[in-house]
């Protein structure tokens, strides 16, 4: 059972999450309390970054293609160049919401270095949006040869949880802060 704190220090769109995954759940006897709770608030939160990171993406790589194409610069490769910068932009934009409203710093643990959580990030990203992506791009079209636009949809569904472990317990990790693990140290 969750304590009346906790539920308190929730805010209205939290609250509202969490009745309707119970609401969902209560047929089956279920109900998220404690850490389950915490943690799927927390994959929910992620996923609306994901969800305004796509936006941003998009608009961003638009942008550049529109500039590029209105001043007839590097009409070969803009395509790249658009995608390029949508990258980078957008995960500078995923690293600073995440940073504030997912993977909230823990005071009792080691501060994090901002410049290194944001290098694993855009390594997390690099790995799922560049390297994992076209694997299952490849696979998809040229193994088991399903249209091109499937592929984007599977890496999706991969990605996502993929991005989530490795921002949640890499990139936005903590270690245990200097007296946590001197208790556990031996005398």
């Amino acid at each position: 059972m969750e304590n009346t704190e906790t539920i308190q220090e929730r805010n209205w769109f939290e609250r509202f999450v969490l009745w309707c995954m119970n609401l969902l759940l209560m047929p089956f006897g279920k109900k998220l309390e404690g850490e389950a709770a915490e943690s799927f608030l927390q994959f929910v939160k992620f996923a609306l970054v994901g969800v305004t990171n796509t936006v941003v993406s998009y608009l961003i790589n638009a942008a550049t293609l529109f500039i590029l194409g209105k001043y007839n610069l590097f009409p070969n490769t803009d395509i790249y160049i658009g995608n390029t910068v949508a990258f980078i932009l957008s995960v500078l934009w995923a690293f600073m919401l995440s940073n504030k409203f997912v993977f909230k710093e823990d005071e009792s643990k080691e501060k994090r270095v901002w410049w290194k959580t944001l290098i694993k990030t855009y390594l997390a990203y690099a790995f799922t949006g560049l390297g994992l992506s076209n694997l299952i791009s490849h696979v998809g079209v040229n193994v088991f040869h399903l249209n091109k636009y499937i592929p984007p949809l599977i890496n999706l569904v991969v990605a996502v949880p993929i991005n989530f472990v490795l921002n949640k317990f890499w990139a936005y990790g903590q270690k245990k802060g200097k007296d946590e693990s001197d208790e556990n140290q031996p005398a």
